[in-house]
C-alpha cells in the first residue's frame, strides 16, 4: 500500500498504533493525506485537551507516488524531491500555537 510515518510526541502515536494505521487507512482506499488527516482526528477523539497541548503530525506515501502530511499543530513542514519537483511543503494541521 505505501508507507507513513511520524514525527512529535511519539507517546501519543504509540496509543493509537499511528503510522500503522495510516498504511491501514491506505488500504482501506483513503489517500495519504486523508489517512493523514484520519490519524490526526483519532488523536484527538482520545484526548481532546491533550491534543492542544502537543504536536504530532504523520507524512504518508502510496505505492502509486501519492503523498500527504497532517498535523495538531502548524508548524510541520515537509520535503518532497522526486523527478517532477524539489519543494518544502507546510502540512495542512487542526490547531494552531496559541489557539484557544
Amino acid at each position: 500500500m505505501g508507507a507513513a510515518t511520524s514525527t512529535g510526541v511519539g507517546e501519543e502515536v504509540i496509543r493509537i498504533v499511528g503510522s500503522f494505521l495510516v498504511v491501514e487507512l491506505m488500504r482501506q482506499g483513503l489517500s495519504p493525506q486523508e489517512a493523514c488527516k484520519k490519524a490526526v482526528e483519532r488523536l484527538i477523539s482520545r484526548n481532546p485537551v491533550n491534543a492542544k497541548k502537543v504536536q504530532v503530525g504523520f507524512l504518508a506515501l502510496n505505492k502509486k507516488g501519492e503523498y500527504g502530511a497532517y498535523a495538531l499543530q502548524k508548524g510541520f513542514s515537509y520535503a518532497v524531491k522526486n523527478g517532477a519537483e524539489d519543494k518544502v511543503y507546510d502540512s495542512k494541521s487542526v490547531y494552531y500555537e496559541g489557539a484557544s
